[in-house]
């Protein structure tokens, strides 16, 4: 299919310009600026005056539960519910079940997200305090990155062992993700509000347990182990104004060294949030102060923070309402995120070629990806279509997500994503999705 975008807000690199995009066979075949005249023998022609025509955004950061945790998520509904939402690539951690620690086991979910996946799709290599030689063998050229709780998480996942980590940051194949808590603190502060509040300990105490001491001490240790070994370093889920001094804003993004990610719900909620919300805006690292939060966004402007992501976790919905100690943290993100971005950019918090910078740019630059995230003659045709002008609230009938709620619940955004194309392909279109084709597995060009 040829596909002939005219009259487009095309936002790319920067700037925006009115124009069109000529699309055959999976590629941007041809850009054309106001006043060129397109080529006329389109299969379909899509008038897009008054919208957005932005690269797909680029998720470095979801957990689509596949495989053992289906009953909440999996590749299949959680890829739909992100190419509705305007991404078209996405690359997914390692804590699923059984995790992701062995090179058979990562490259098995690479044959199920062929199957299944209606994005693109990357997955990390997990690591384990005993892990390191099957980590070592991981090929650059066609995984995103090694992943590192250095905080608590699912299973064996937790790296404490300081000699794994040196031979790790020192060995490493490729980009190391890390996420950054600290475990004796988070544990010692457990013990401390248990002590004060028992089991019914309220959900507003969750950043005080997670807190800014726990995500700064491992966020330096993170950074001063890159540096001592000069590893290639990005870090996750950036959720304080601390942390943000960590990072540098000098240099350009492809000759960093070490980087760093913000997510949509640190973005948008703050601690003044867990009064209505409860446990779920429960995640990790937590949803902190409003100072934080604009600390963070700052960070992002700045360019001190490189990507936004989503760090989306989905859990039932029964899961969630639990006590405190019971709900498990992490939320569904995907399918809301770039409309929430549209959001901030509608109350002058952020351009929209920022947005299309530290969604779609920036994660190409960063992970080195081959031939995507950006609006390029030859490049593959990610597109996202957005009106800035549609206006809609979400609600239980309209989210996509498999376990069927969401944080922005109630919350109503003045930009809709219209269409999404991934690799040529008009995967999703006002509301219906055409299946016929899967994403693709991402490759990098690393050397």
């Amino acid at each position: 299919m040829k596909y002939l975008i005219k009259n487009a807000q095309i936002v790319n690199e920067g700037k925006t310009f009115t124009g069109s995009v000529l699309i055959h066979n999976q590629i941007i075949d041809k850009i054309y600026n106001q006043g060129e005249t397109p080529e006329a023998n389109a299969d379909v022609v899509i008038d897009a005056e008054g919208k957005y025509l932005i690269p797909g955004m680029i998720d470095d950061q979801v957990h689509f539960r596949e495989p053992g945790l289906t009953h909440k998520a999996d590749i299949y509904t959680e890829s739909r519910a992100a190419v509705a939402g305007g991404i078209t690539s996405f690359m997914e951690m390692p804590n699923t079940i059984p995790n992701t620690l062995t090179q058979d086991l990562l490259e098995e979910k690479y044959q199920t997200a062929a199957k299944k996946a209606l994005a693109n799709y990357s997955f990390f290599m997990g690591v384990s305090n005993n892990n390191l030689e099957e980590v070592l063998k991981t090929n650059p050229r066609n995984v995103c990155g090694i992943k590192v709780f250095m905080g608590s998480s699912t299973g064996e996942m937790l790296v404490d062992d300081e000699h794994t980590l040196s031979k790790l940051f020192a060995n490493s194949p490729t980009l190391i993700a890390t996420h950054c808590e600290d475990e004796q603190t988070i544990r010692a502060n457990t013990e401390k509000y248990k002590k004060l509040y028992g089991e019914n300990l309220p959900i507003r105490m969750h950043p005080e347990i997670r807190s800014e001491e726990a995500c700064y001490l491992s966020s330096s240790f993170a950074v001063e182990l890159a540096k001592k070994h000069g590893t290639r370093l990005h870090i996750l889920h950036i959720s304080t104004e601390k942390e943000t001094h960590l990072f540098d804003n000098t240099i350009p993004l492809k000759d960093k060294k070490i980087t760093a990610e913000a997510c949509v719900h640190h973005l948008w909620f703050s601690s003044d949030d867990y009064d209505e919300k409860g446990t779920l805006i429960k995640w990790n690292p937590a949803v902190k102060t409003p100072q934080d939060r604009e600390g963070v966004f700052n960070a992002v402007l700045s360019d001190k923070i490189d990507v936004i992501a989503t760090d989306h976790a989905p859990h039932t919905l029964e899961e969630k309402q639990n006590s405190y100690f019971k709900a498990p943290s992490g939320g569904p993100l995907v399918q809301h995120a770039l409309v929430s971005l549209f959001e901030h950019a509608k109350k002058g918090k952020i351009s929209i070629e920022k947005i299309v910078e530290k969604t779609a740019h920036n994660p190409a630059i960063l992970f080195e990806i081959e031939k995507r995230g950006f609006i390029r003659e030859g490049y593959y045709a990610d597109l996202v279509l957005v009106n800035p002008n549609k206006v809609w609230t979400v609600s239980k009938e309209n989210i996509l997500y498999k376990c069927g709620w969401s944080p922005f619940e109630g919350q109503m955004f003045s930009a809709s994503v219209e269409k999404t194309f991934v690799n040529g392909h008009l995967v999703y279109n006002n509301g219906e999705f055409d299946e016929s084709k899967k994403g693709e597995r991402l490759l990098f060009d690393r050397i």
